[in-house]
């Protein structure tokens, strides 16, 4: 396949980079957006997983021609922003894309407590500041929303607001030098200290973190020069401060060890058994918060044995500003301005030194985008300081016209039990539900000159902008890649049933025809001998959308054909086009699921392409 020259010669290409790419719904949507001048140049992509890295090879190297760099790598790993410098070279990326795995956030299931990925955002926000792309997009579950009683949002958004721009801080420590007057020497140089550890480049935080506790250590010594030699040596408030300043200075140790007992629960999948609270327990011990709380309540016990109270109330001070983003120190600083009539000023300097604004989290529902399916997500869109805001990404659709799940699959409904076809067929619409099938344009709105949303599935969303002289092929694995005589090349690919043993088969059909998987339909079902472990099934309603699409196959069943989908029919339901390949084993089981990604992972787990175009368009049409 080839760039059609028509398209490239009137447009400027934006850059983009898609990190925690898994199968490529980002990268597809950005793909397919598009306006009369710009439009989106895929550079590079990352994630952990082999088989995401094979689906995008074939789908966007081999099929679509592009020069595409992958990254296969955790991005926690601390050589992995080294592989990042080198791939990216001096290429300027303009925007960022990234769903960090969301399995913890997730409002589905049970939610582990101090799981590896809540710290993936650090990662990514790691790449922002040494990218400083004009945008940025993370995406994620709802449930990331309440986590932790909406604390994890929050520590989000004040990590984005706390990207700053280097090269106008020394603006901000003139301001604080010269303009607070009513500031303290002491509380001058925690201010300027703790902008040195935030703003400094990654090798030489330790070094300023040295320097900020020294000034700690030195006043909690003046605190004690003022107390009997014997008291200070063996009241339990004081060592407790005296071992917590240490304990905080140590923070790269902790670090370390917190990193290192959080992955080990993940190894060895610790999750709701007698060894969970005693792992969640120590890592909640050294942590910043548990030894920062210790602290200050002994540094106030200190009070009642010391005539300089008010300096353990400033040493007090500067261990809770330590702990604080960049965005909470600088409320924290303008409380200061606000006293002494100097905010406003304060307030045009941190503008500039900020690099990014946010609105707040914006929830989308894929249904709003021309996708059959009710999946609900979460955005932060960050906006570098000379870009304009994105608070909202508009519906391009109405309520009332949201492609049904008949429309996406209507025309796939010609498979059986034990089945793989890979030649399409003609049948006709059931007459029931022919009302409707509706012509639309390539993002799902009705239009007169459109076509039916199965068509621009079989056809694809790309043509405007690719020549399509390759056909869509399928490999097993990176080895059959290499070897074009194990290209496996059909009309129609990933469209598979298993096979079935009839008692499942009539529990299914029972299913279905109740209607739903609830408390009568369990009644019934084992009325008939039919009963299931299983904790929920999901009956498609052809008329409407889809519930959010998973990785498990059978927690759906086919309106009419009482079976689970197959790999095609949830990428349909995901707006995945049907040129789009989902590569390597179809599916897999226990153990293998905590590594292996198979193409029911790969669907389950992407944003929709026609989602993620939406935000792709919004982008382009504010990017300057």
């Amino acid at each position: 396949m080839s760039q059609r020259p028509d398209f490239l010669a009137q447009r400027t290409p934006i850059t983009f980079v898609d990190l925690f790419a898994g199968a490529g719904g980002i990268s597809e949507g950005f793909l397919q957006a598009y306006t009369d001048k710009k439009y989106f140049d895929f550079i590079l992509a990352s994630d952990i997983n082999e088989n995401c890295e094979l689906t995008h090879e074939v789908r966007y190297n081999e099929q679509l021609g592009l020069d595409l760099k992958f990254i296969c790598q955790d991005i926690m790993e601390d050589s992995f922003l080294e592989n990042l410098k080198k791939q990216i070279g001096n290429t300027v990326v303009d925007v960022v894309t990234g769903g960090p795995s969301c399995q913890s956030f997730s409002l589905s299931g049970r939610r582990r407590k101090f799981d590896k990925r809540d710290d993936l955002f650090h990662h990514y926000l790691k790449v922002i500041k040494y990218l400083r792309p004009k945008y940025f997009v993370m995406e994620n579950v709802k449930g990331i929303l309440t986590k932790d009683g909406g604390r994890i949002k929050e520590r989000i958004l004040n990590e984005i607001r706390s990207i700053v721009d280097v090269n106008k801080v020394p603006v901000l420590y003139s301001f604080i030098q010269t303009e607070l007057n009513e500031l303290t020497p002491f509380q001058r140089s925690i201010y300027l200290a703790k902008l040195d550890i935030e703003t400094s480049a990654h090798e030489k935080k330790e070094t300023y973190r040295d320097v900020y506790f020294s000034m700690l250590q030195e006043r909690f010594k003046e605190i004690t020069r003022g107390i009997d030699y014997k008291i200070s040596k063996s009241n339990q408030s004081v060592n407790t401060a005296r071992h917590g300043l240490a304990l905080m200075r140590q923070s790269k140790m902790r670090e370390q060890i917190k990193a290192q007992t959080i992955q080990l629960k993940t190894k060895t999948d610790l999750d709701n058994d007698t060894y969970v609270d005693g792992m969640n327990d120590f890592i909640d011990f050294i942590s910043d918060a548990s030894i920062l709380e210790k602290t200050i309540n002994a540094l106030e016990h200190m009070k009642s044995i010391t005539e300089t109270p008010e300096l353990i109330s400033l040493l007090q001070w500067a261990l809770g500003l330590y702990v604080k983003s960049i965005d909470e120190c600088f409320d924290d600083l303008a409380s200061h301005a606000q006293l002494e009539g100097k905010f406003p000023q304060l307030t045009a300097i941190l503008n500039k030194v900020r690099l990014y604004n946010i609105a707040r989290p914006i929830v989308l529902n894929s249904s709003d985008y021309g996708v059959p399916q009710n999946r609900e997500r979460v955005v932060f869109i960050g906006c570098r300081n000379d870009q304009s805001l994105i608070s909202s990404i508009p519906a391009t659709v109405t309520p009332e016209n949201k492609v049904t799940v008949y429309e996406a699959l209507w025309d796939l409904d010609f498979i059986g039990n034990g089945e793989e076809i890979t030649q399409y067929k003609k049948i006709k619409p059931k007459a029931c539900y022919a009302g409707l099938l509706q012509s639309r344009s390539c993002d799902s709105q009705p239009t007169n000159e459109g076509k039916l949303y199965s068509v621009w599935q079989k056809e694809g969303r790309l043509g405007h902008r690719f020549i399509f002289d390759k056909a869509p092929f399928y490999v097993r694995d990176k080895e059959a890649l290499a070897s074009p005589l194990l290209h496996r090349y059909e009309a129609l690919l990933n469209h598979q049933t298993s096979t079935q043993k009839e008692a499942v088969r009539q529990r299914l059909e029972l299913i279905a025809k109740c209607g739903d998987y609830n408390e009568n339909t369990k009644r019934v079902l084992k009325e008939h001998g039919l009963d299931s472990d299983k904790r929920n099934y999901n009956v498609l309603n052809p008329e409407g959308q889809s519930p959010t699409v998973m990785t498990m196959p059978d927690d759906f069943i086919h309106y009419s054909a009482y079976r689970a989908l197959t790999v095609r029919e949830m990428a349909r339901l995901q707006s995945f086009d049907d040129t789009f390949v989902f590569q390597g084993k179809r599916s897999t089981g226990g153990d293998k699921r905590k590594v292996e990604i198979p193409q029911y992972t790969l669907v389950g787990n992407a944003v929709p392409p026609l989602m993620a175009r939406a935000i792709a368009q919004s982008i382009l049409e504010k990017i300057n």
